[in-house]
Order: C-alpha cells, then structure tokens, then sequence
C-alpha cells in the first residue's frame, strides 16, 4: 500500500482517474488533481485534495506547476471514448502524446522518482484481432506495430517515450495495458461512453419506456474481455508498487460477444428478450479482443477478483439510479 506520499494525478477528472484519486487518498497520500475538464464535469470531486480544473496537460507549462515536491505521477489523461468517439476523432486522440511527453519532462527536471502510464489494448496489432472469441493478447503482440489507428498509435508511441525516459535519464515507469475498464462513476451518454455503459442505459431506457427493440452497433458477435474498476485500481497499484517496468495486461480474460452482454443486462434489468437492431454502418472496432494475463500473474501475482454479470449489476444499478434522479445533470456524465 501507498501511504504518506505527495501523488500527482493528471486526468483525476474522468473515470479512472476518480476513482485512483479516491482510492489513494483513503490510503493517507497527500494528492494533488488535474484534469481539462472544468469542476462541473469533473465524476468524482474530493474536498481533500489539490484540485486543478481546467487544467491543459499538453502546455508544458502547467505540468511544471504540479510536478514540484511529488513523489510520484500517475498520467490517467487522454481525450478518449468508445469506439464511436476514437474512430472518428483520431486527430484530437493523438494530440494525447503532448500529455504524456510534457510531464515527463517536467518529471525528469523536478527529479519525481516513479511515473505511471496508462496504456491501452488499443495499443495491440489490429491483424491478430480480426476474428471473434480470440486467444488472449500477450504483451508482445503489440508488435510488429499496427494498433488502432489515432488512438492506438498514441498509446505505442508514448510506451516508448517512457521506456527511453526511464533508459535514458532514470526515471522508473510502470505502463498498464487496461482491457475495457467499466463500471459507476463514468460516462453513459453523450457518444464517449463504452458499450457495458451503452447497453445499461439502452436496456434501462427500453424497460423504462416499455419499449421491445435495441439498437446495436456492428452485428453484436464482436468479442471483449471487461474489467471492472475496482479490480482496475488494484491491478493499477500492485503494478505500481513492483519492479516490473515493461507494459503489462490490467484486463480480464472473460471474453464475451456485445450479444452476451446484452442477455446479461437484460436478466440484470428484469425486461423480457429485446429484439435487436444492428446497425451495421456504425463503428465496430476489431472483430476480437481479449486480455491474456499469464505475465500479470506471473510478475504481480494478481488476478480480476469481480466477474462481469456482477460488475454489470452494479454499472447497471448506478446508471438507472443516475437516470431516475429528477433534475439530475446528466451532462456531468457524457463528458470524457
């Protein structure tokens, strides 16, 4: 366990990155927290941390303000989505490697001791993801490189960028590859979110409205693995806190089609069988993908402790209470 450190925590803002911050500060850690995002759009705001709003990570001159007297730099921030966001604004994604270089360099020049990164399976081979209910992704399988174009290039290229800091000038880098991390206190809304988010709000909307059909992105045979965040956050720590410094699997390897996943929030809501909608023209992303975790095991003696239908049950719970609430801002949680 961490405690008693002064922790900088770039992207506390979104969905990660709140519940890192809430995790290290029940853990007695002193945190400071940035994010883009101004406080109204912030998930989770803690009173007893350093709060930076507004904040753009990409201008260098920012990292140096927070980078002074920390032990050690968690890189949460990238401007991301679900498919449907980072397909279509790989521009915007790749702008993320101007997050990840600045602070390093202000890491290097305030002497921060270790720095984390987090990656992404978007970061693997899209070639070995071309069919559905695949072998799990191991870590060396990033390369030869050919990973998801914008976003899947920014998280490569700024692997790298760590590894030749810490090469290069002695900075210790710890880089997770997370797996589709999902669960409450996340974006549901608005086109950033993810599908386990996607499909809770589309059943609890179809239950609510009496409605029999769902729409469907793709042909619903594409296959995932899903992590839910407090196994997430665990991972993300034991990875931390050990000496392993090349990119490791944070991810599960309970692979399952988005046509699974729907049966298993329907039994979750309670709503007869929907009939299904594909949208065939929508982004899809790779055919398959899956977390192999044999180096995580080995190196972190870590393993996902929470299964998807119980991880959907509480990501289901959270949404359909967010969605009765009346009056509620639910923009405060379409924005990633």
């Amino acid at each position: 366990m961490i405690k008693n450190k002064k922790i900088l925590i770039v992207g506390a803002g979104g969905f990660i990155g709140g519940h890192l911050v809430d995790r290290l500060l029940k853990d007695g850690n002193s945190i400071i927290s940035c994010d883009i995002k101004p406080k109204e759009y912030w998930f989770q705001d803690f009173e007893n941390s350093e709060n930076h709003y507004s904040m753009d990570m990409k201008d260098i001159t920012n990292c140096k303000k927070v980078t002074k007297g920390v032990d050690y730099v968690f890189n949460m921030a990238c401007n991301m989505g679900g498919m449907g966001f980072i397909e279509n604004n790989k521009a915007e994604c790749m702008q993320s490697v101007l997050i990840n270089t600045n602070l390093l360099i202000a890491c290097n020049e305030d002497k921060v001791s270790k720095y984390f990164f987090s990656s992404s399976a978007c970061a693997y081979n899209k070639t070995k993801q071309q069919e559905v209910f695949i072998d799990g992704l191991k870590e060396e399988d990033a390369y030869p490189a050919d990973p998801e174009d914008g976003y899947g290039w920014e998280k490569l290229f700024s692997e790298r960028m760590c590894r030749h800091f810490m090469e290069d000038y002695g900075i210790q880098v710890r880089v997770a590859r997370y797996h589709n991390i999902y669960g409450p206190y996340g974006t549901f809304d608005g086109g950033r979110e993810k599908a386990p988010a996607a499909l809770c709000r589309k059943v609890f909307n179809a239950k609510k409205n009496k409605d029999t059909k769902i729409e469907v992105w793709g042909d619903g045979k594409q296959t995932r693995t899903f992590l839910y965040i407090d196994d997430c956050i665990e991972g993300t720590l034991r990875l931390f806190e050990s000496d392993f410094s090349d990119p490791v699997n944070i991810g599960s390897d309970e692979q399952v089609s988005i046509n699974q996943m729907i049966e298993i929030i329907e039994g979750i809501s309670g709503i007869q069988r929907l009939e299904k909608i594909y949208q065939l023209d929508k982004p899809k992303g790779v055919r398959g993908r899956s977390s192999n975790n044999d180096l995580v095991k080995k190196v972190l003696n870590w393993s996902y402790n929470i299964k998807l239908k119980d991880g959907l049950q509480k990501t289901y719970d959270w949404i359909s209470s967010e969605m009765q609430k009346e009056g509620v801002n639910i923009s405060r949680f379409t924005k990633s």
